[in-house]
């Protein structure tokens, strides 16, 4: 695997992988055919850097800050929400494995481009053994495992001694099985196909407890003190997959701008479809609605990046309102793919034309149960009301 070619610095990362779109771009729509993202792809981001973004730098990583990272996965989804959405997830899962304990990180980060893949439901089942686990089960939604070479692996820890521990597991994916079962309408390419722990075994030093991790604390020694690795793991999911939604949205309205200077409106008497005041009302609203996601974005980008460099705790409200930005600016997005996608015409629905693709991608991101606009409103609204938030995953 190549890696020397990396970029060094986060501003050459960006550049890198904006440079990549129109390789990413031709390979959308076999990504799509083919369930995951070609081996081309997988290459290109692995030498622009992409896997390295949260790597410890004594491992040769980047730490890149958060606004970067929300950056560079935007470009690599504006090309192909399915690359960008396995980015995301590999490049989050890099981040997890740096608060493993620190025998693990040794034994995972023998080069900094090492692909990690990880789920976070908890399908599987881990029995405790005296020096650590033996794992069963099957967990779905494993994005590009295919192509990874790590998985961190959910489990609940079955002890029968009180209620089940959730466990976050780091596995070699050849000791799993991949079930070969993603066939989607939205982020196709992905390759979120389920993974298979048979009587596989793991050691104590890699796992990690996923409780006390979401109330901010982790074994990795090495890594306790770098503020960078206090960043909650969970606020910054929201920051990646806001990444894959606004991508997907300025792509939307990018295609759209080529489009109706190229086509007219059927059964009207515009043959060019720019000229038509509906196209300039439609055309204003997608790229308010895009402009409104940024804004949210960069807010909640902010605040994190902010309460972590002053070392202060982040509110519940905090919490909860960043989850219901991360929904709503996929809310956003969506809505803004709609009205692209409405306004397209009957020949954007075939398979080659990006739009439709677009919505499809915006509207799986929509339903993933962490980014859901509605649960995450919900969530955030008990929690202005002044009532328990109903979960401990903020």
């Amino acid at each position: 695997m190549a890696g020397s070619s990396a970029p060094r610095s986060d501003t050459d990362l960006v550049h890198r992988v904006r440079e990549l779109q129109p390789l990413i771009r031709s390979h959308a729509l076999r990504a799509e055919q083919r369930r995951r993202v070609t081996g081309e792809v997988v290459e290109a981001l692995t030498d622009a850097g992409i896997h390295r973004m949260n790597v410890p730098r004594h491992y040769g990583g980047y730490q890149t800050s958060l606004r970067t990272q929300v950056d560079a996965l935007s470009e690599v989804s504006a090309a192909c929400g399915s690359a960008g959405f396995m980015a995301l997830i590999q490049a989050g899962c890099a981040f997890i494995t740096a608060l493993f304990p620190d025998d693990a990180q040794d034994e995972i980060f023998t080069r900094p481009d090492v692909r990690i893949g990880g789920t976070l439901v908890p399908g599987s089942k881990a029995a405790p053994v005296d020096d650590g686990y033996v794992v069963n089960g099957n967990s779905p939604f494993a994005t590009g495992c295919q192509d990874a070479d790590w998985h961190l692996l959910t489990a609940l820890d079955d002890t029968g001694d009180g209620p089940p521990r959730m466990l976050w597991l780091a596995i070699p994916l050849t000791d799993l099985k991949v079930l070969d079962d993603w066939n989607a309408s939205g982020l196709a390419g992905s390759g979120s196909n389920t993974v298979v722990a048979q009587d596989v075994h793991v050691p104590a030093h890699r796992v990690l407890p996923v409780g006390p991790l979401l109330a901010g604390g982790f074994p990795s020694r090495r890594n306790s003190a770098d503020p960078f690795y206090h960043m909650p793991v969970l606020m910054l999911f929201c920051a990646w997959t806001a990444a894959n939604a606004l991508g997907l949205g300025r792509a939307a309205l990018a295609e759209f701008g080529g489009r109706i200077h190229q086509r007219g409106i059927t059964y009207t008497f515009y043959e060019r479809q720019h000229e038509a005041p509906v196209t300039h009302l439609q055309f204003a609203e997608a790229a308010l609605k895009i402009s409104s996601a940024e804004l949210l974005t960069a807010d909640f980008v902010g605040l994190i990046e902010s309460r972590v460099a002053a070392g202060e705790p982040f509110t519940t409200q905090e919490r909860a309102r960043t989850r219901a930005q991360c929904g709503y600016v996929t809310r956003l997005c969506k809505e803004a793919a709609d009205l692209i996608g409405s306004a397209s015409g009957a020949s954007s629905l075939q398979r080659e034309v990006p739009v439709q693709r677009i919505v499809r991608d915006l509207n799986a991101l929509g339903l993933h149960s962490f980014v859901n606009p509605t649960a995450n409103l919900e969530l955030y609204g008990r929690v202005l009301s002044g009532l328990d938030a109903g979960t401990p995953f903020l």
